[in-house]
């Protein structure tokens, strides 16, 4: 395996079905049963210190004064959201009451790693730093929507945001509607935390009118270094139709990287499958040869386990309006 691989748990090489933690530079000799009970989140052995975006439902470490007096107010009956009329009405209606505006932010110092001018590599600084920053942000969120007892978040938005005041730092920023089912239903994810869907209200109610429902957001990042051609293979190729095979397993690479890590995080909610993934390719000013391949996907579950349920056929609706 490259060194350039970030630390985490992979395939075993050696025994089929177990994961076998790399430490980013070997392979140590701590395995566990690969499935949805698979911990692919915590390094082995654990440390005196919490990990990066560990979760206690009771905190508000990192929420400023004026951010703990707005939960506070919504406490007391006032809602906010940023959703639409229509998605309002629509989450209403699937039995879900809106709760208020829960944010988690992160500004993140983003490190430096050299790379090789002709070498297709991992940047493995660069991808936990994009990990990390990330799962801050959503582990803020979720911890407000704790505090106001919500079963999830719907229409969550994650943004990256640069300033000029620092050109290696990047703000993080999760964003979306507390909800809490109405009846009491326990929609929560099986680790115990709060769902999280970017689902539009109209999404999130087809998919529970379907029999499944959202357990959480499953990413998955690597930011990968894609080599340089160099100048004879340039001239060798000037007029002729051939692949970029370099260019081409770059990207190829990267992005099944990306899947491979997003898999996991749904295996480890216990979903059942991942809907709507998309696959994202972007550069945040690392320089031309240096991207970063972003899966997500909303990881889901069947609201009755053991049981069958019928998905109603699409109905046929006329717009009525003038557009």
């Amino acid at each position: 395996m490259s060194p350039d691989v970030a630390p985490g748990w992979y395939p075993d090489p050696e025994t089929q079905g177990k994961l076998r933690y790399w430490d980013g530079a070997t392979w140590t000799q701590h395995t566990q049963d690969a499935g949805p009970g698979a911990d692919g989140a915590a390094p082995p052995g654990g440390s005196g210190q919490a990990a990066v975006g560990s979760y206690d439902p009771t905190s508000m470490e990192g929420v400023p004064t004026h951010g703990r007096e707005r939960i506070q107010q919504l406490r007391g009956g006032l809602f906010t959201s940023d959703l639409s009329v229509n998605e309002f009405l629509l989450v209403k209606e699937a039995g879900f009451d809106p709760l208020g505006l829960v944010v988690g932010s992160s500004i993140y110092h983003i490190g430096f790693q050299q790379s090789a001018w002709n070498q297709n590599q991992e940047m493995a600084v660069l991808s936990q730093a994009m990990y990390q920053a990330r799962e801050l942000a959503m582990t803020r969120m979720e911890e407000e929507a704790d505090q106001l007892g919500a079963d999830g978040v719907v229409g969550v938005r994650l943004d990256i945001g640069r300033y000029e005041w620092g050109a290696n730092l990047a703000e993080f920023i999760a964003i979306g509607t507390a909800v809490k089912h109405r009846e009491g239903k326990l929609h929560r994810a099986p680790n115990g935390r709060p769902f999280t869907s970017d689902l539009s209200g109209q999404e999130f109610w087809t998919l529970l009118h379907a029999g499944y429902r959202p357990v959480g957001l499953a990413m998955g990042s690597c930011v990968y270094h894609v080599a340089h051609q160099g100048i004879r293979q340039a001239f060798r190729q000037m007029g002729q139709n051939v692949e970029m095979q370099n260019y081409t397993q770059a990207l190829y690479d990267a992005r099944e990287l990306a899947m491979e890590r997003m898999q996991y995080e749904a295996q480890h909610v216990e979903a059942e499958g991942i809907v709507a993934v998309q696959l994202q390719e972007r550069s945040h000013g690392w320089g031309a040869h240096v991207i970063e391949s972003f899966g997500i996907g909303r990881a889901i579950v069947p609201l009755d386990a053991g049981g069958d349920h019928i998905i109603k056929p699409p109905q046929t609706v006329l717009a009525l309006n003038s557009r």
